[in-house]
């Protein structure tokens, strides 16, 4: 049996799927490289969605300076959203950096890190066990 989804639940999958489209083909700034909207939360009445976006920067971009230039847009992409989306009310939209990724890949670093260092103890606490038999040996 599927599971039922609420509203705000379904509006925010359109406004990713529509905002993510908007991204890709409208809007045009240098600053800003490659967006990828990770998730999207709207608030109980529909008059606000939190989008928040990774970036894959090049060059001199900055995360902030891409928010930064998004921020620049957002009237501008709410227009181009209630133009493509049917709702009584176009929620404000409001840009977000997303750091999950990088702090994914950092505790993946640190995790991995950490399982090299104890392989390496235990290759140096074994190769000490056999010379310690060998000298028991002679």
């Amino acid at each position: 049996m599927s599971k039922e989804f609420s509203r705000t639940q379904r509006v925010a999958q359109q406004l990713q799927k529509e905002l993510a489209l908007i991204l890709q083909r409208e809007v045009r700034d240098s600053r800003l490289g490659m967006v990828t909207i990770s998730d999207v939360e709207v608030s109980r009445d529909l008059a606000y969605a939190k989008v928040f976006v990774t970036f894959l920067c090049v060059g001199e971009q900055t995360p902030e300076s891409s928010i930064a230039a998004l921020r620049e847009h957002e009237a501008h992409i709410r227009m181009m959203l209630g133009k493509r989306i049917r709702l009584r009310l176009t929620p404000e939209v409001r840009f977000h950096y997303d750091n999950t990724l990088v702090e994914g890949m950092r505790m993946s670093n640190l995790v991995s890190e950490v399982v090299s260092e104890d392989k390496r103890k235990q290759n140096e606490a074994g190769r000490s066990e056999e010379n310690g038999a060998e000298g028991e040996e002679q």
